[in-house]
């Protein structure tokens, strides 16, 4: 597709992207600190760490497809700011919890402002980009997310100690108001039409290759994070968190210098070569048991992810009519949802049996997979001109 001579950093795209970095960041600090709360104050032990963690992970899955459906008919404005509204007030929420079952309760339901937030900000997003930079708009929108989940932790740390959960609960609080009133300077992007059409399948079938493709690049790079750090410890690597540090600096680096990459090129090619270079990067990891084979295989798997969710995105947005944008990112982004909860379990079966070069061979051969299924269908169907993103 060419490539729009339009502006992409509009008013709209930066509030969004600001949002989002108040939004993500919030939520960096509540992983960080959730885990020291339930086996803190609520005196629980690990399996309870896990269990109110997944709770949030739950609803977000089942309620994205709704809310992409949603978005479409009613417009993203409303879900944008009231998924960061509601979510402000249930992290509020918690300065009431005494008991492990009322914050299961309240992490569920914060799934549910996640995936209203998550959907709606996805679909403005391809709204705003003009014709042709969807990806690239993505990579750059992307590095909210990233930031504030590398930043959103050390906050959480400081506020806890200098004045406890209380603070954290606070501090996260007041970040989620702020991603609210940036959301509110986001215009809504939906065209309103005199008729509108019949709503769009809660299961977008465009979105399912591709989404199937993320999937096994998501589960790859989700389950190599989970046991990166134990295998940097086995390999008296030190710090461990270098590991961590260089997959974050590589993919932040690439979709900087190379955002347009995903719209200059057919995008299901770029995702195929994503995963085929993600893949790569674990088959090093797992056979080169060693810290310089550890950081090359972090260096190349890092380069993988840097353009795997842009290409994908972009190829699904190009694919579907704007009134469809919600439904294409509530399906495309359960792949996300299942490749983060799934992959962690696929690899540590895969630890279990061979150890960890075992779970990173896995997770190649997960990748290598998702590339094969994405070099098959190197395009979607093509799109009406007519029905051409705006």
């Amino acid at each position: 597709m060419r490539r729009s001579p339009d502006p992409l950093f509009t008013p709209a795209f930066v509030a969004l992207t600001l949002s989002d970095l108040a939004y993500f960041t919030a939520g960096g600090a509540l992983i960080a600190v959730t885990p020291f709360f339930v086996t803190g104050p609520l005196g629980s032990g690990p399996a309870a760490v896990g269990l109110a963690v997944g709770a949030f992970s739950a609803t977000t899955l089942l309620l994205r497809p709704l809310a992409g459906r949603w978005t479409d008919r009613h417009g993203r404005r409303p879900l944008l700011i009231g998924g960061a509204a509601l979510f402000a007030v249930l992290v509020v929420g918690h300065l009431l919890v005494t008991d492990l079952a009322s914050l299961v309760a309240l992490r569920l339901l914060l799934g549910m402002a996640e995936a209203l937030y998550f959907v709606a900000g996805f679909a403005a997003l391809a709204d705003l980009a003009p014709p042709g930079r969807a990806g690239e708009a993505l990579s750059y929108n992307s590095l909210a997310l990233y930031l504030g989940i590398a930043a959103g932790p050390m906050i959480g740390q400081g506020l806890l100690a200098v004045g406890g959960f209380a603070l954290v609960w606070a501090g996260t609080a007041l970040l989620l108001g702020v991603a609210a009133l940036l959301a509110a300077r986001v215009p809504e992007t939906v065209e309103r039409t005199a008729e509108p059409g019949p709503p769009a399948p809660l299961i977008l079938p465009a979105a399912v290759l591709p989404g199937l493709g993320l999937f096994t690049g998501v589960a790859a790079v989700s389950g190599f994070l989970a046991f990166a750090s134990l295998q940097a410890a086995e390999l008296d690597l030190h710090p461990w968190s270098a590991v961590l540090g260089l997959f974050g600096l590589v993919v932040v680096a690439c979709r900087v210098l190379f955002a347009t990459l995903p719209d200059r090129m057919p995008p299901m090619r770029v995702a195929a070569a994503a995963l085929a270079a993600s893949g790569a990067g674990l088959l090093v990891t797992a056979a080169v048991p060693s810290a310089w084979g550890l950081l090359l295989g972090a260096a190349v798997l890092a380069v993988g992810s840097a353009f795997l969710t842009p290409a994908v995105f972009a190829a699904v947005f190009g694919s579907v009519p704007p009134s469809q944008r919600g439904s294409a990112a509530g399906t495309t982004s359960v792949f996300i949802d299942l490749g983060f909860s799934g992959g962690p379990i696929l690899l540590g079966a895969a630890a279990g049996v061979g150890g960890l070069s075992a779970a990173f061979l896995a997770g190649a051969g997960l990748a290598a997979a998702g590339a094969v299924l994405l070099a098959s269908r190197p395009r979607l169907g093509p799109l009406p001109a007519h029905l051409g993103p705006a």
